[in-house]
């Protein structure tokens, strides 16, 4: 085979793999293909034992393919890690030819938005791939034997899922039953029931707000933090999404404004680090605070 249909295949692969709201003619369009080379390719990964799903007119590889998850490894990384890795690559001198190359290629994955089957491990990985899928899909599905943290009761939940959290942490689904939007921690799910009915209420889903803290809720709370060297530092390391709402605010110091969706992961950062961290701004974090060190200071 030559190199440049081998090229031209890795691409559509790319595609087929990474875009699912794509048709034969759009595929074709962007990759200056025929039509009847697009569906050629398309045999050869049904030969090479991929599976290929459709949905109405938009076309792609099934998630449970062989070597699909080795793929999906190699193309997705999560905001966070993009981040890191452009951080590492900006330090590469100016001069080194690499350099180009590699920030090329992390851009080329870091704008792909869509969801990838990224690799979960332990008994989770089934119930992952199902709602990966019924995402993709606009399908409802049952969460079954879900353990409420709330209630400590045990139920099956008839949902629309529709997004995840960092890391598949988490999942947002439309809750038929009372109709709102809520999070469903993905640990917490016996299994996932795939139905085929399709989501009726997509007008009213609403993901709610992740915040540099890696916490996710439905409301927004503004903070401020002065911070001295240390803490900036370490802010930066372990939560880089921070970084954009950090400013220097003189003599060694630096000042996060941000908004946070609850107050744990803040709360846990300012409560590591009291000796070099003032909060400007936000009675609530104050009062979190106070509360988890008058529980827990004497341990």
């Amino acid at each position: 085979m030559d190199q440049p249909k081998i090229e031209r295949l890795l691409r559509l692969m790319k595609m087929l793999t990474a875009n699912t709201t794509l048709t034969v003619d759009e595929l074709a369009e962007r990759l200056g293909m025929s039509r009847r080379t697009i569906y050629r390719y398309i045999d050869t990964f049904r030969e090479a034992g991929f599976v290929i799903k459709k949905s109405g007119e938009h076309i792609r590889i099934d998630k449970e393919s062989p070597h699909f998850k080795d793929i999906s490894q190699l193309v997705h990384f999560t905001e966070e890690e993009a981040i890191i890795l452009k951080r590492s690559i900006e330090n590469i001198d100016e001069g080194n030819l690499l350099k180009q190359n590699l920030k090329r290629k992390l851009y080329s994955v870091y704008d792909n938005r869509t969801l990838a089957d990224t690799i979960v491990k332990g008994g989770n990985a089934a119930n992952i791939h199902s709602l990966i899928e019924a995402i993709e899909e606009r399908k409802c599905v049952v969460l079954h034997d879900y353990r409420s943290s709330h209630t400590g009761s045990t139920a099956d939940r008839a949902v629309e899922p529709f997004a995840f959290t960092t890391n598949y942490v988490q999942v947002w689904c439309f809750d038929t039953a009372d109709r709102t939007n809520k999070l469903f921690s993905t640990s917490r799910i016996g299994s996932v029931e795939l139905l085929d009915q399709e989501w009726a209420h997509a007008q009213e889903h609403c993901e709610g707000y992740t915040d540099a803290f890696r916490i996710s809720g439905r409301q927004r709370h503004r903070i401020v933090l002065e911070m001295g060297v240390m803490a900036h530092n370490l802010l930066i390391e372990e939560f880089p999404l921070a970084k954009r709402d950090v400013e220097p605010c003189g003599d060694n110091r630096w000042r996060l404004t941000t908004d946070i969706a609850g107050m744990q992961g803040a709360g846990r950062f300012v409560i590591g680090l009291l000796n070099d961290i003032r909060i400007v701004e936000s009675e609530q974090l104050r009062e979190y605070v106070r509360k988890y060190i008058a529980a827990y200071g004497n341990v």
